[in-house]
């Protein structure tokens, strides 16, 4: 073996990866070979005790036909205990194959620990410092060093819950949203701290991991964010709302900003004026979400109607609105992707793949065990990033197919229902990011070309 790895073009990391799974598949197959040596012997011994049963019962002139069926019922149980010996593992195997390869696929790199309350929203810069954004029910906004995990900037201008946040396509500018009714813009300044070396903290990523003890949502030692700059005041507020802002986004060009309401109506402000354009009506019920396009002036607001509505503000004089009518019950989120497409998901456990050409029905639909949270589609490789109630995290293609769950287990990923996840796919060291009512944000690195070639 020696000398064939020294021979070897494959990296070691590879390598050695390739011959811990074929321990493990050896050290499988060893426990089959013995536990079927062991059942040889049993059926040897069954047969020795059924021929010496039907001596003593030919003397008593049992029928061959009762015979046949006494030995009959003790092979099929001796078949089922096969079965379930050889299924049992075979899935041990099958899970050795998932285990080692997807180590090397889902790994989280930095966990994000400060907030004081659950993080509904997080979000990646657009421009250059890249830092990572976090929205959380403790009334802050948090934003964080990706590579550190340090905090760089407290923002403390509400007085609700902070529900959502948005960075500025080529500004300093973040946007939030907040359960005080209103949204608000403000301007921050960071420097981003020297990057350490990061530990790889990977797990295993397979089917069968072990159920984390549900322990409570990390400590924080003494208040992390409290010796980072504090941004008190906003440098716009926006108003006009009557009920809880639970979303805001930028829109094409960063000149006006959409904002969505529990009081059923999605607002279109001017940046400069904080004046309202426009007021969206129309959902039956509360909002829960709203996104625009990144590259047209086109708005999509979710609600807990069932639906979700295409707003389209491409041409001044006419403002087209398209109604999707797909799920059964709260639709939590509807994002754009390249192209004509829009992704939606849902508390009714499904996500759907719309084209935008035609409304009447979805492209692709995904089932879930689990109520779906903010998704966010990763735009070059189309990959889909759905947060679960249930505090998973998975990965899907846009037609449907499953790639990848993230991690979890008693020792990392989410404790509790994960709110939102925010792809950041040039990112050299996370390039995927969560966050959930655990109080903490996560950064995953996602090795994209690896997920895709297992697929």
């Amino acid at each position: 073996m020696q000398a064939v790895g020294m021979d070897s073009k494959l990296p070691s990391s590879v390598r050695s990866t390739l011959l811990e799974l074929f321990g493990q598949i050896e050290r499988e197959f060893e426990n089959l070979y013995i536990e079927n040596l062991e059942l040889r012997r049993e059926i040897e011994t069954l047969n020795e005790r059924l021929t010496a049963e039907g001596q003593a019962i030919d003397g008593a002139e049992l029928s061959k036909g009762q015979l046949k069926t006494k030995a009959s019922h003790s092979t099929s149980q001796l078949s089922q205990k096969l079965k379930t010996t050889y299924k049992a593992s075979t899935s041990k195997i099958v899970s050795s194959f998932k285990t080692t390869t997807s180590r090397a696929v889902c790994q989280l790199v930095k966990e994000y620990i400060g907030h004081r309350d659950g993080i509904w929203d997080v979000s990646v810069a657009r421009t250059q410092p890249v830092v990572l954004g976090t929205a959380s029910a403790d009334h802050t906004a948090l934003l964080w060093s990706i590579e550190t995990g340090r905090c760089l900037v407290k923002y403390t201008g509400h007085v609700g819950s902070v529900n959502s946040i948005k960075f500025h396509p080529s500004e300093q500018l973040a946007l939030t949203a907040s359960g005080d009714q209103t949204a608000h813009i403000w301007r921050y300044a960071v420097q981003l701290p020297t990057p350490q070396p990061v530990a790889d903290t990977s797990q295993i990523c397979g089917e069968d991991e072990v159920e984390c003890s549900d322990k409570d949502e990390p400590d924080v030692d003494g208040d992390v964010s409290s010796d980072c700059p504090t941004i008190r005041v906003p440098l716009t507020s926006l108003k006009s709302h009557q009920g809880v802002v639970i979303a805001a986004d930028w829109l094409v060009g960063g000149q006006q900003v959409v904002t969505a309401s529990w009081d059923r109506a999605a607002n279109l402000y001017d940046v400069q004026t904080a004046e309202l354009v426009h007021s969206l009506t129309g959902h039956d019920q509360e909002l829960t979400h709203c996104c625009t396009h990144p590259t047209q002036r086109l708005v999509v607001t979710s609600s807990r109607d069932t639906t979700f509505r295409l707003w389209d503000f491409r041409d001044p004089s006419i403002h087209s609105v398209n109604v999707f009518q797909g799920h059964t019950d709260t639709v939590t989120s509807a994002v754009f992707t390249v192209g004509d497409n829009v992704v939606s998901g849902s508390d009714d456990r499904t996500v759907k793949v719309w084209d935008l050409k035609n409304m009447r029905s979805p492209i692709a639909t995904i089932r879930t065990d689990s109520a779906i949270n903010r998704i966010n589609v990763c735009v070059g490789q189309k990959i889909i990033a759905l947060p679960h109630d249930n505090r998973q995290v998975r990965l899907f293609d846009m037609s449907g197919v499953r790639l990848a769950r993230l991690p979890r287990s008693s020792r990392q990923g989410h404790r509790r229902m994960v709110c939102c996840s925010a792809w950041s796919e040039d990112h050299p060291v996370c390039n995927l990011f969560t966050c959930g009512f655990d109080r903490q944000a996560i950064g995953w690195n996602i090795n994209i070309p690896a997920l895709l070639q297992e697929k």
